[in-house]
C-alpha cells in the first residue's frame, strides 16, 4: 500500500468514466463534494468508442436546454451533445469525444488507465485495490457500465459466435450470408448495416421485439430501429425469424450449423453474430449486493447496497421494482439521488442539487408513479 493510500481517505471513489461515471461525478460537484476521484480502466468514454463504427444512438439528441428540458443523451444540466456535436444520432466515437469535453469542462478528477481489482469494506471505510496501489474511501459509486462485459455463454457453441460488441465495423466483415442471434437493438443495428452492404441476413430472436406492443423502449424496439427496418433494402436483404430461440451452434468444415430449439438447422459460412446483450459489470460485485430474482442488484431508495452501506450503483444496471433504467435519459435521473445521499452522510447541505428537481430529475427517492411512463 502506498504512503498516500495510508494517509488519505477519499470521501468518494467513482469507478468508471463513461456516461454514468461522468454524470454522477458532476452531481457530486454540485453537491459540494470535492474530495473524490474517478477511476477509469481505459479512457473517458472508452465503451462508446468501442462501438461498431456505424452504430449510432437510437435516442435522438436535440439542443433543448433553452426550454427547460435535457437533451435525451445529456448527462448533466446545461450540457447537450446535440449542441456540441451538431448531430442528432451520435456515433459512439462522437459521444466519447463529448464525454471527454464535459469531463474537462467540469474539471473532474479522472485517473485513466487504472484497473480496479477489488472493492472491500474494511470497518467504516472501503479499500479499493488497483493494479498499482490501494485507495481508501468513505463511499464507493460503481459506474463501470456493461458494454465491455458482453454476454457470451447463451447456449451450447456460443463460443463459435462473434458478439456484436467486438465488431469494429460491419462494412469490413467478410462474407455474404450472415446469421444474427438476437433481435433487439444491437441485432437490428447489425442487420441494418449488413443489409446496406448488400449482405443477406437471417435474424433470430426468442421473442418478437419488433412487434411488441409496449411503449417502453427497454422492452420494445425504438422508433429509430423500426423506421430503419422499413427501408427497402432491409426488407429485401433481411429475413426475420421470430419466436425462434437457438439451441446450439456447431462448427463444421467450411462453416457453421445453427440449430433452433424447434429442430431446424441453418447453415452459414461465417461466424454467427451474437447480439444477446451484456452480463454487465455489476456481476463483479455480486457479493456486495443482495440479488433480485432477475440477477440484478437489490437497491435502497437511494441506489445503495442493502447489505454494504456506502456502496452505490449508477448506470444501466439500476432496477427498481419493474422499472428498468437502461438508457442514459433514465439512469441520469438517479445521479442527484446518489449525490444527495452521500452529501447528507458527509454533513453537506447540497443546496445546488435543488436545480436538478427543476429539470424533472429525481432528488429524494424513487418518487415514481408506479406505472410505466415517460420517465420510467
Amino acid at each position: 500500500m502506498s504512503d498516500k493510500a495510508n494517509e488519505d481517505c477519499y470521501d468518494v471513489v467513482v469507478i468508471g468514466a463513461g456516461a454514468a461515471g461522468v454524470g454522477v461525478s458532476i452531481a457530486l460537484r454540485h453537491a459540494g463534494i470535492e474530495n473524490f476521484v474517478v477511476l477509469e480502466r481505459h479512457s473517458v468514454g472508452a465503451s462508446f468508442e468501442g462501438w461498431p463504427a456505424e452504430t449510432r444512438f437510437i435516442t435522438p439528441s436535440f439542443p433543448t436546454n433553452s426550454i427547460g428540458m435535457l437533451d435525451l443523451n445529456s448527462i448533466a444540466i446545461g450540457v447537450s451533445p446535440a449542441f456540441s456535436l451538431e448531430v442528432e444520432h451520435p456515433t459512439g466515437e462522437e459521444y466519447a469525444s463529448h464525454l471527454r469535453g464535459v469531463a474537462q469542462f467540469f474539471e473532474l478528477p479522472v485517473r485513466e488507465q487504472v484497473d480496479v481489482l477489488r472493492v472491500t469494506k474494511v470497518g467504516a471505510d472501503f479499500r479499493v485495490d488497483t493494479k498499482d496501489e490501494t485507495l481508501r474511501a468513505k463511499h464507493v459509486i460503481w459506474a463501470a457500465g456493461e458494454f465491455q462485459y458482453p454476454r457470451l455463454a447463451a447456449f451450447s457453441g456460443s463460443e463459435f459466435c462473434r458478439h456484436t460488441a467486438t465488431v469494429p465495423s460491419y462494412e469490413d466483415l467478410e462474407g455474404d450470408n450472415f446469421i444474427i442471434i438476437g433481435g433487439y437493438e444491437s441485432g437490428i443495428d447489425a442487420a441494418y448495416h449488413l443489409a446496406c452492404s448488400d449482405k443477406q441476413v437471417r435474424l433470430f430472436d426468442k421473442g418478437c421485439p419488433w412487434k411488441d406492443e409496449s411503449s417502453d423502449p427497454s422492452v420494445a424496439l425504438s422508433t429509430y430501429s423500426l423506421e430503419r427496418m422499413r427501408e427497402d433494402w432491409f426488407e429485401r436483404q433481411v429475413e426475420l425469424f421470430a419466436h425462434t430461440p437457438i439451441e446450439s451452434v456447431l462448427q463444421v468444415d467450411g462453416g457453421y450449423k445453427v440449430k433452433a430449439i424447434d429442430g431446424r438447422v441453418f447453415d452459414t459460412t461465417v461466424p454467427p453474430l451474437l447480439a444477446g446483450g451484456f452480463d454487465g459489470s455489476h456481476k463483479l460485485l455480486a457479493d456486495l449486493f443482495e440479488q433480485r430474482k432477475d440477477g440484478f442488484p437489490v437497491l435502497s431508495e437511494h441506489d445503495e447496497s442493502t447489505v454494504v452501506s456506502g456502496l452505490f450503483l449508477c448506470g444501466p444496471a439500476v432496477r427498481h421494482q419493474n422499472h428498468v433504467f437502461c438508457f442514459i435519459y433514465k439512469y441520469r435521473q438517479r445521479f442527484a439521488v446518489v449525490a444527495k445521499a452521500i452529501a447528507n452522510a458527509l454533513g453537506l447541505p447540497a443546496e445546488e442539487l435543488e436545480n436538478y428537481r427543476k429539470w424533472g430529475m429525481y432528488l429524494d427517492d424513487l418518487s415514481c408513479c408506479g406505472e410505466e411512463c415517460a420517465t420510467c
